[in-house]
């Protein structure tokens, strides 16, 4: 059965002030979905809302998600369902390598499943690890790395790509992936995403700015979101026409006051 991800009316609240005012949207496993909008529109709010996050406050509406109430799970319990979230910024954790995070997440999991569970033995995850290293071209050093610590910009999305292939999600938000990469680490973040894609039948819900990452993950539908709602939905040509004339055509469409 293809799990989905469907937002009905969504309004969403940070410190009282409402920021998502009404969200309709539907990812399906296996489809790729981009959401465009400028700085304030509400993008990373509605990521961090259907991820869990704690300052995020649902105050209407509600998220299916493969069959289940996703409002009613606690954040990891949405990362176990089969949702993952790839942060814009993603925080270094100093003194815990990346293969220890990796296999303590791993643990976590199958514990979760089962409590008597001893996790994953370490020639298991080693196996594990490597295969997914090398399925997305990442050196086998990083593995032994502080956890984004003194990681450049490219290297930690790479990262976060890694972890997305670790924890195999039914469908993953990418927000704002492609903030800080050059041409090269674009690229490199680019392909891993496709293969996991690919080999996962990941449905993908990418936010951008730009058109750029979207030359390389082709996306199925493209939705651009204003003042707390998405406005217009259609296929690629979408996010080729905001490429080519901006904002000003929806700001005139909708009657939202051009931002200061």
């Amino acid at each position: 059965m293809t799990a989905a991800l469907e937002v009905k009316n969504l309004h969403a609240s940070v410190a009282d002030q409402p920021i998502l005012k009404g969200i309709d949207l539907l990812v399906k496993q296996g489809e790729v979905h981009a959401l465009m909008g400028p700085n304030g529109s509400g993008k990373s709010t509605l990521a961090f809302t259907l991820a869990g996050h704690p300052a995020y406050e649902t105050t209407a509406g509600q998220v299916i998600f493969d069959g289940e109430d996703l409002l009613e799970m606690e954040a990891d319990e949405r990362s176990r369902a089969g949702l993952f979230l790839a942060f814009q910024y993603p925080a270094a954790v100093p003194g815990v390598t990346l293969a220890k995070f990796l296999r303590q997440t791993i643990n976590s999991r199958m514990q979760a499943k089962d409590p008597d569970s001893k996790g994953i033995s370490i020639p298991a995850f080693r196996r594990f690890l490597t295969e997914k290293m090398n399925l997305l071209g990442i050196d086998p050093k990083f593995a032994g790395r502080y956890l984004n610590e003194g990681f450049s910009g490219g290297e930690k999305k790479r990262v976060e790509i890694l972890q997305m292939a670790t924890v195999e999600p039914k469908i993953a938000i990418m927000d704002e992936t492609d903030s800080g990469l050059d041409i090269d680490a674009l690229r490199i973040v680019s392909e891993g995403a496709n293969r996991l894609h690919k080999e996962l039948n990941m449905g993908v819900l990418i936010i951008t700015h730009y058109q750029r990452i979207l030359d390389y993950v082709k996306p199925d539908h493209v939705h651009i979101m204003f003042d707390g709602r998405i406005v217009e939905s259609g296929g690629p040509e979408l996010a080729l026409k905001l490429e080519e004339e901006g904002y000003d055509w929806i700001r005139a469409k909708y009657g939202v006051a051009e931002e200061a």
